[in-house]
This record gives C-alpha cells, structure tokens and sequence, in this order.
C-alpha cells in the first residue's frame, strides 16, 4: 500500500476496531484488548514507515471528490506536523491501551471502554490529517462526543456525570466557535482546502474579517486546550478512569487546541491582535495553574493543574511570533506528552495499590514501590526541568525567547517575570507530588498495603521515561530530525537557526532556569508545614471560580429561561404548537416573497372545467376535513383523503404520473396508519355538548385567518412557479441529460437517484430517523385514561379467537371477517411482484425505489389486517430495524463506490450488457441506490406499523372493563 493510500486508512482503521470491539460480549476483556492493541500497533507501525515520505517536506495527500462544486471533499493530508502528532497519538494510545487493561476493574465493561477509547483516538487522528476546513470541524466536534462518554465512563457517579457535561458544553461550544471561523477563513481565502488556505496568510491578514476569524479560532483552541477562562473544566474531568486521564492530558484532547494554532500559525499569527491576546492568555493560564496545583490535595488533581500550566506555556510560545518561540513550542508538546502520560499512569498505579489518591495519606511509597516510584521521580523531574530531561531543554528554549529585549517595556518585563514565577511553581508541585507520595514515614491511614503492579502495567511508563531520559540526554539523535521534520512544514524551509544542545555555556536561560530550580526548593521548604495542614483551596484565589459561573449559567439557561420560554411558548396541546409552527414558517415564507422576489404580474392560464371540478371537490374535502377534525376525526380522515386523491389526479392531469403515484400510495399508507391511531387519542366532547356560543371564538378566528393566509400563500406560490420558466434552463437541461448522463428516461428519477442522488441519501436517512424515533415514542407509550374503549366487535372477535384450541390471534378473525382477510392474505405475493416490477422499471417508466417501498409496505400492512399481530409475526420474520440500516448502507456503499474510480460520491455509471437470453439491457449503478432506497422506506413504514400494532397487544390485558366504560368510570363504580 502506497503512502497516500495509507492515509484514510490511518483515520479508519480506529473506527473500524471500535465498531468490532463494542460488537464483543461485555466479559470479552482479553479479545478486546487485544484487538484494541493489534490497531494501535498497527496504526503506529502506519505513521514510522510514512516518516520517509514527509521528511524532506512532501506533503501527502489523498483526495475523494464528494462536493467538489461546493469545495467540500474529503481529503487526508499527512505533513511533518501532522506525521508528529499521528505518531504521537498512535503509539501513547497503544501504550495506554495496554496499561488500561491492568487498570480497569473486572466489573467494568472493556469492550464498552476500549471502544470509546479507540473511537478517540480515530477522532483525533482525524483532525491533524484532515485537509479541509470542515472536516476538521467534523473531527474536532467528535472528539467532544468521545471524550464526554470517556470522562462519563462511570456514570454511576455524580463527579463523573458533572465533568463529563462540564467538557462536552465548553469544548461543545468551542466547536461552534471553530465552525464559524473555518466558515469565514474559507470565504476570505476562497477555498476550504487546508493548502490552499495555509499559502494564504498575507490575504487573511490583510482582509476585514481577519479580526472576528481569529477570535472565533481562539474560541475554539482556548476552549479544548483549557485556557484562561476556560481553564477549569480539565480538572473536574479527572472523574475519569486514570487510563482516560493520562491519554487526554497527553496526546489527545486538550493537545488539539494548541495543534490548531501550531498549524494556522502561518496564516493568522504575526499581528498586534495575535500577540496580545494568545501571548497573555497563555500567561495567565501558565501562571494560575502552576499556583493552583501546589496546593491540590489530589495526585490527578495537581497534575491537572500542571496540564493546565503546560498548556499555557505553549500557547504563551505561540503567541510571540517568533519562529524560534514556535520551535519551542513544538518540542514542549513532545516532551509534555511523555512525562505527563507516565505521571497519570504512575499516579493510577499508586491509586490501583494503595486504594487512595490522597496526598495526605500517601507518604514513605518508596520502600514499598521502589520501581514504581523511581520512575514517576524521574518523569516528574522532566516536568520540573531538571537537566539532562526533556523538559529541561523545552523550558530552557522558552526562557531564551523571554529573555529577549522587547521595545514595549510591559512586555519585556512581564515576559521574563511571569515565566520565572511559573516555573518556580512547578518546581515547587513537582516536589510536593515527590516528597508526598514517596518520602516520609509510612502510610498509616491506608486500608491496605501498597505494592508493585504486574510487570506489564509498567511497562508503558518505563518506555516513556527512558525517552525522557534519552531525549534530554542525546536530543540531537532522537528528537532532532522529527522536530526539523514538524517545524519545517509550518515554516517552510526557511528556518531559523536552533541548537538542542545539553549545554550552551551560561546564558540568561540558564540563569532563569537555576532560579527556578533554587526558588522553588526554597518555596517548597516554607510551605511545606502550611501544605501539611490539610488546606482544601489555593490562597488568595480560593476555588477558582469558573466552575461556579458555568453551574450558575448552566442553571440560568435550562432552568429559569427554558422554564420561561415553556411558560411562554410550551403547551401539551397540539393545536397552539401548530398554530406555532405554521405562523413561523408563513412568515419565514413571506419575509423574501414580499421583500424582492416579485410574484406579480400573475400571468393567466387556461380554464379546464373537468380540472376546475377536481380543485372544487378536492378544497371542499379539505375544509370538511377541517371543520370535522375537532369532533368526528373518522369523517374527518375519509375527507383529508379525497383531497389527497384530488391532488393525485391533478398531478395525473398535468402529466407527472411519478408524483400521481407516490401521492397515492402514501395516502394510503398514511390513511390506514392515522386510522389505527385514532383508537389512542383521548375521547372528544360531541358537538351538541358544546355551548353554541363559544364555537366562534376568538381563537376559532385567529386559526381561520392564519389558515387563509398560509394556505393561500402556498397556493400563490405554487402559481407563480408553475405559471414561470425556470432560471438557467435547469428544465431543458435535466430533459436533455437524463438519458445520456444518467441512463434513464423517467426525468423525475434519474433526478432522484442521480442529479439529486445527495438529497436523496439526506431524505432516506431522516425518514429513518423519524421512523426509529417513533418507535422509540410509542413502546413506552400508553393510551389516556379517556382514550376510545375496545370496540365491541373486537371483543367478540377475540373471545371468540380465545376458545380456539391453539389460542392464537388470528387464527380465525371471525365469520363477518373471514373472506376478506383471506384475500388480504393472498395479495401478499401479488403486491410483492408488483413492488418488485415498479422498482425495476423505476429508471425509464413511473416507479422506483420510493414507490415500490410504499407499495410493498401496504401489503405488510394488509397482513397486520388480515391477520392480526401475532399472526403476522410468527410467519414474516420482519427486523425494519435491520432493513432501515442496509437500505442506508447500500445506498452509502453505493455512492462511495464511485471514488474508487476517481469520480465525486455518488456519481452514476450507466451502460449497455449484454445478458444471456435477455440481450443488450441497460444498467446504471444508480439502482443499487434505488434499492437502498426501497429497502429503507419498507423498513422505515413497516418499523412504525409495528409500534403501532404492538399498541393493541398491551392494552389487551387492561381491557378486562365492560365496553364502553372508560378506566375512570370503573375506578368511581368501585369506590
């Protein structure tokens, strides 16, 4: 497989293993972890063997044309960033993969876990090698969804339910923020196409709309990368099973923040706007989270806190505008990304043996986790900077860049200070973290004693602590080439000088860098005896408030105003939701056809009398309907379907016998599917019971002239439509093309299932949607307490059917019934032939996929009929659920087929074979997307038939009250 080849392959093999490992029985943990570990190997394996690709500067990309018009396709690009943090989120993944299945409990599901895991991962994978604009969106959105059910992993507990929401709404809504940004970067730049917007940056800084593009961008990055003010949702996050924790902070999650600016560098970097508001931001996280972790009482807390202060170092490196600044921050990613993920795995481990994360009641672990704690020694180390350890020559790069002479004194001297400070701070953490959990007299207040977890479970951490070691000892041959590699696709290959030199003489970086080393000691030894009290809350700050505004907004906003709008809006009636709805969409409709389109003049058309006659009855069914629907909802369905018939002659008349067709069936359909719910609907009052008076109200008014208005608006349009030619000739071009693009001689179609295909695909999979969630509705739906009775001849019917000796419904329905459900019966292979001609004659004569689902849906609904449910179910064996996801997933197999020979999703292939017997027949593959399209709509319509009829199987065990009498006329004879 080629290396541009490899790339979707990169993105979907973690979906792919996620799909198979949740399909796994819950108790299948070693088949789960194996499989979880065969993609991490092989995903990493993937990005090794692609370095050789990216490494003199190539940038990989794999292209599939989807709405190539619109500048939307899928592409995956790997450069030499890209290629660092795919390697990166790879291999971490694969070690946290192993690591996990030591970690988690025998009680909890791994299959569930692994599978959210690896369904993370492919997210995140997805927004460093996506190429286009939206898609990084898309990818950026899901890594939202991931990490809320991760972090929501044991949502038996409260603190797990509350950060998971907590990071779903903040990153969610930076989501949005990133949406509209991507939206406006692809308009100033004219393309959505990631290369084609990076070689952009002159123009994007240049443009009007450079200011609000960047702030939405910050949005998005500040928000997944948790920075001031944002900051606060990382923390509550580590409810999160430890594995969850160490991968987040590491590779994954909170790094795609800071990924977005390191890649959008070249393009919105380099301005006052930038530099002052990523520059301090970035500050002010790094310094309140380093102050915040000295003082957690929690392991994953403190390292929390750390994350935070990390991140803002990066992002305050980003902000300088400086290429050398961005080498360091690069570099500050990798090291980060090794020394964290081994401190969260070394913290779960302590967590997993001594059964605390209490800093306060771990101390003297040395003696009984020498192994264990010796490495979680040296990666905090790497955190704190100590040389010969990656973090050291990251750190020392960034105190190069601050020391360097500003002409705005603030900056100049803000800069230095500030980074000083912070790292002073995480000094002073690091030791805490050290000295809490492996110094000091015995642990006394544990419920066992800890010891060293199985060789395995470390395994992870001693491979990213000897790169700690060998990173800060030879970076030059480990990390040198592949961070030349990363920052020269950002840079290009004028890049700036740099040495990753152990030593570089003394120097102002190495000046600041011994006063943090000193300064932090000393802090740690005055606050050592203050830290040992027990205190709960940072000093001077206390709990950071953030959380307590987003819970005050949170209640705000799905409290006190959703209850509001409830009050103002909401109603349990149907009739003033529709009065709602229909006056929103009328003046959503007039709003553009008063403002500018111009119906009038209205050009005049012939009179036909036999037309005239059908609109006359079809209207007068239509206001029967509506003037019957309060009071006899029978009379009332009977008229709404002659004004459907009406209508169906009409399309007849002006020659559309595809839409004259669909329009009839689905009559049926949804004739016979309202009428076997009008049993549920609460009884109404009779017409004489009502006062006379009251019938013309104001209200009666109001829905009569919105009414008018909406009807006669749609009718007016339909006019001025009809009555127009169509712009650009789209008429005369679909008539033209139908049959030589398309293969088809039925126009209306080849437009659905080729020019239109797209919409199509968008159609049938909302109808499946619709059809899932009425079903979900009504299995946990029970009729009112007023609702109709039982009819009468059902109740003979069934105690007739009861003294069978099979007792099975349906055996025989009764002698008033008996003929006709056995014609019923004996259509079934009639409609099914019918259904199966209408779909094969669909592409050049009236048919298709649409009508004959319906069609064959209305024999399965004949045997509901007929039969009755049980019946029916023990010989159809109908699974809609199963025909709802291969209709959809032919049709999507059907249009994906096409880039497979280079031509955008769902492009049509039509041509003449030659068949034995048969002769030359025409194929075009857009009946594969008809079928997925007839499988579908039977699935979807049959699914809610069954909702439906499973209704009567409930309610017929509650049905012991006489007829006629309702549930509260029984309950007030027994009282």
């Amino acid at each position: 497989m080629s290396g541009v080849a490899l790339l979707p392959f990169i993105i979907l093999l973690p979906f792919i293993g996620a799909l198979a490992i949740w399909l796994l029985p819950a108790r299948a943990r070693s088949s789960a972890s194996l499989l979880a570990g065969a993609v991490a190997v092989a995903l990493t394996a993937s990005c090794l063997w692609l370095y050789g690709s990216v490494a003199d500067g190539t940038v990989l990309r794999n292209e599939l044309t989807w709405l190539p018009q619109f500048g939307l396709n899928l592409v995956a690009r790997m450069d030499g960033l890209s290629w660092l943090f795919a390697t990166m989120i790879a291999g971490i993944g694969g070690l946290i993969v192993l690591y996990a299945h030591y970690y988690m409990s025998p009680k909890d599901s791994m299959p569930r876990f692994l599978a959210f895991l690896l369904a993370f991962k492919g997210a995140m994978l997805g927004i460093v090698l996506s190429g286009n604009l939206i898609q990084i969106v898309a990818f950026w959105e899901l890594t939202s969804v991931f990490s809320f059910l991760l972090i929501g992993y044991w949502h038996h507990t409260s603190a797990a339910r509350d950060g998971a929401r907590m990071a779903l709404v903040i990153t969610g809504a930076g989501g949005f923020a990133l949406f509209g940004g991507m939206l406006l970067l692809g308009h100033i730049v004219g393309s959505y196409d990631l290369d084609v917007v990076l070689a952009a940056g002159d123009k994007v800084r240049s443009d009007p709309l450079y200011t609000p593009t960047l702030l939405l961008i910050l949005l998005a990055a500040f928000t997944k990368s948790a920075q001031f003010p944002f900051q606060f949702w990382l923390p509550r996050a580590m409810a999160a099973p430890t594995p969850v924790s160490a991968y987040l902070h590491s590779a994954t999650m909170v790094k795609a923040g800071v990924f977005l600016l390191t890649v959008f560098w070249p393009v919105l970097a380099g301005t006052s706007t930038w530099f002052w508001i990523v520059t301090y931001v970035g500050l002010a996280t790094l310094l309140l989270g380093a102050y915040s972790a000295i003082f957690q009482q929690d392991m994953k807390g403190l390292l929390a806190y750390s994350t935070v202060s990390h991140l803002g170092l990066i992002t305050t490196l980003l902000g300088m505008n400086s290429q050398l600044a961005l080498v360091a921050a690069v570099f500050h990613i990798v090291n980060h990304a090794t020394f964290k993920a081994s401190l969260f795995m070394a913290a779960g481990i302590i967590d997993h043996e001594a059964g605390t994360r209490d800093i306060r009641k771990l101390s003297g672990l040395y003696r009984y986790m020498p192994a264990t704690a010796t490495l979680a020694i040296v990666a905090s180390a790497a955190m704190a900077g100590v040389p010969l350890l990656n973090g050291f020559l990251s750190k020392e790069m960034f105190f190069g860049e601050t020391a360097l002479r500003n002409p705005i004194p603030f900056v100049d001297v803000s800069l230095p200070a500030v980074a000083i400070v912070a790292s002073l701070f995480a000094v002073t953490y690091s030791l805490r973290f050290v000295h809490g959990v492996f110094f000091g007299p015995p642990p006394t207040e544990l419920d066992r004693v800890p010891h060293e977890p199985p060789a395995l479970m470390r395994r992870p951490i001693e491979i990213l602590v000897l790169i700690c070691l060998l990173v800060g000892i030879i970076p030059g041959l480990t990390i040198g080439p592949f961070l030349a590699t990363a920052v020269k696709s950002v840079l290009g290959p004028d890049m700036p000088y740099y040495s990753l030199s152990v030593w570089h003489g003394f120097n102002w970086a190495l000046a600041m860098s011994l006063v943090a080393l000193a300064g932090g000691v000393i802090l740690f030894l005055l606050l050592q005896k203050y830290l040992a009290r027990g205190i709960e809350a940072p000093p001077f700050i206390g709990h950071i408030v953030g959380p307590r505004i987003f819970e005050r907004l949170l209640i705000l906003l799905s409290v006190r105003w959703a209850k509001a709008a409830e009050r103002l809006l909401g109603t349990r009636r149907l009739q003033p939701q529709l009065v709602l709805l229909v006056a929103v969409a009328t003046l959503a409709a007039a709003i553009p056809t008063l403002g500018g389109i111009g119906l009038l003049p209205l050009p005049p058309t012939t009179f036909d009398p036999g037309l005239a006659l059908v609109w006359v009855v079809g209207m007068t069914c239509a206001v029967g309907a509506a003037v019957q629907a309060k009071y006899h909802r029978l009379v009332a369905l009977m008229l709404l379907g002659g004004a459907g018939l009406a209508t169906s002659i009409t399309f007849v008349w002006y020659s559309a016998p595809d839409l004259a067709l669909t329009q009839l069936l689905v009559e049926v359909v949804t004739t016979i599917l309202i009428l076997l719910g009008l049993r549920w609907l609460p009884q109404r009052l009779e017409t004489s019971e009502i006062d006379p008076f009251r019938r013309f109200s104001l209200h009666r008014l109001r829905d009569l002239a919105l009414a008018t208005i909406a009807g006669g608006g749609i009718a007016l349009l339909s006019y001025a439509v009809m009555t127009r030619d169509a712009p650009d000739g789209i008429a005369r071009f679909l008539l033209e093309n139908a049959y030589t693009e398309g293969g088809g001689r039925n126009v209306v179609n080849v437009i659905l299932v080729d020019f239109r295909a797209f919409d199509t695909f968008g159609e049938i999979t909302v109808l499946g949607i619709v059809a899932l969630a009425t079903y979900a509705l009504l299995r946990r739906f029970r009729p009112a307490a007023d609702s109709i009775p039982r009819p009468e001849q059902q109740r003979v019917q069934s105690a007739f059917e009861s003294q069978r000796d099979d007792h099975k419904e349906g055996t025989i329905l009764s002698e008033f019934l008996y003929v006709p459900s056995v014609l019923m019966r004996w259509l079934f292979p009639v409609i099914v032939t019918f259904a199966a001609f209408l779909l094969l004659r669909g592409h050049d004569l009236p048919g298709g996929g649409f009508i004959a689902g319906i069609t064959l849906a209305i024999g399965f609904i004949l045997q509901y009929l007929a039969g009755g449910t049980r019946w029916t179910e023990e010989r159809l064996r109908i699974l809609p659920v199963y025909w709802i996801g291969t209709g959809l997933l032919l049709a999507l197999v059907t249009g994906a087929a096409s880039w497979l020979f280079g031509y955008p999703f769902l492009t049509t292939s039509f041509q003449y074979v030659d068949v034995p017997v048969l002769g030359r027949v025409p194929v075009a593959s857009a009946l594969l997307f008809d079928i997925g399209v007839f499988i579908l709509v039977v699935g979807a319509t049959v699914l809610m038939l069954i909702a439906i009829a499973h209704q009567s199987l409930r309610s017929a065990k509650r049905d012991a009250q006489p007829p006629g009498k309702t549930a509260p006329m029984i309950e007030r004879e027994k009282a």
